[in-house]
């Protein structure tokens, strides 16, 4: 990575800082479920909703926890796909409104 292109905010790095939230939020999906699933088996009353809770978050979470960080890579990929569009068309857009 150059510096130059870094410090002037030229290079992204949230996405691979996405991704790495996309992970840190399946592991604590996964915890959670897990400490739901037990304290649910544990409890003397009510714990069927608590194992149903448990299981859920197991499983929903980290497909929502997916979608979310999707949603935000997207804006990135756009980004990207304009900047190809500027390249391509040899920055026509930078200031030449109405010509």
């Amino acid at each position: 990575m150059n510096a130059k292109e870094f410090l002037s905010f030229r290079t992204m790095i949230t996405p691979v800082i996405i991704q790495v939230l996309f992970w840190l939020g399946v592991v604590l999906c996964i915890i959670g479920g897990l400490v739901g699933i037990i304290a649910g088996a544990a409890a003397s009353f009510g714990g069927g909703v608590q194992v149903l809770g448990g299981i859920l978050v197991l499983i929903l979470g980290p497909v929502f926890v997916r979608i979310y960080c999707e949603l935000l890579i997207l804006a990135f990929r756009m980004y990207d796909s304009l900047k190809s569009i500027e390249k391509n068309t040899g920055g026509a857009g930078e200031g030449k409104q109405g010509m």
